[in-house]
């Protein structure tokens, strides 16, 4: 389903709890301008064929809508806030490192600027957007391991079908720190071989011994 039908079934669907439809007016209010009236309008229409993920983000929070709504293939009851489940795409797996993963100098979570500067050159800001967003919807191996690298997360996190698995936390913070990214993103283009050979060598710096101090 196109980004402008989904909108529109939104609309259909959910509306405000004095039981009137979503108008441009009330969500530009009710999202405090981020959604202006305009915005409303254009988007339905197709005019819109990438919106940004905030404004995606403040439609379902105006809404009481959980944002993975917009990534639902098949968008029937859809979820509140309060019953938000695991998305299964790739979009939503992203969505929720991005929700869980915060920046360690503001305490709020990233932007897509801000994660697109952390790959070094492997995204750039519209395609971590269009990520998000579910407009790329089959990310390169590449593009996938430089997200991975980011957040702390196996790139089989953002991929397997399954349940998703718990974020490691102690990977979360150790890759708040800039050479452990690098090290990992550099580790993550090595062929399969290479990497263990790789995570071999670690247990030795790991337990050597600090020479004594002069």
């Amino acid at each position: 389903m196109h980004i402008a039908q989904k909108f529109e079934h939104l609309l259909d669907t959910y509306q405000q709890p004095d039981g009137h439809r979503w108008t441009g007016q009330h969500l530009d209010e009710a999202t405090g301008g981020v959604v202006t009236r305009s915005y409303v309008t254009n988007l339905p229409k197709g005019r819109i064929e990438y919106p940004g993920y905030e404004k995606m983000r403040a439609i379902a929070k105006a809404m009481g809508l959980a944002p993975e709504v917009w990534f639902e293939e098949h968008l029937g009851e859809g979820r509140s806030i309060g019953q938000a489940e695991e998305s299964r795409g790739v979009a939503g797996r992203l969505e929720h490192v991005f929700e869980v993963v915060r920046n360690p100098k503001t305490g709020e979570p990233y932007i897509d600027a801000e994660v697109a500067r952390m790959t070094l050159g492997d995204l750039s800001e519209e395609n971590v957007e269009r990520i998000r967003t579910g407009a790329i919807s089959d990310p390169t191996v590449g593009q996938v391991a430089a997200l991975a690298g980011v957040f702390g997360v196996e790139p089989s996190y953002f991929l397997d079908r399954g349940e998703p698995s718990l974020l490691d936390e102690e990977l979360v913070q150790a890759l708040r720190d800039e050479d452990v990214r690098a090290i990992t993103r550099e580790s993550s283009r090595l062929p399969d071989g290479e990497r263990r050979l790789v995570l071999g060598i670690v247990p030795q710096f790991r337990d050597q011994k600090p020479a004594p101090s002069g």
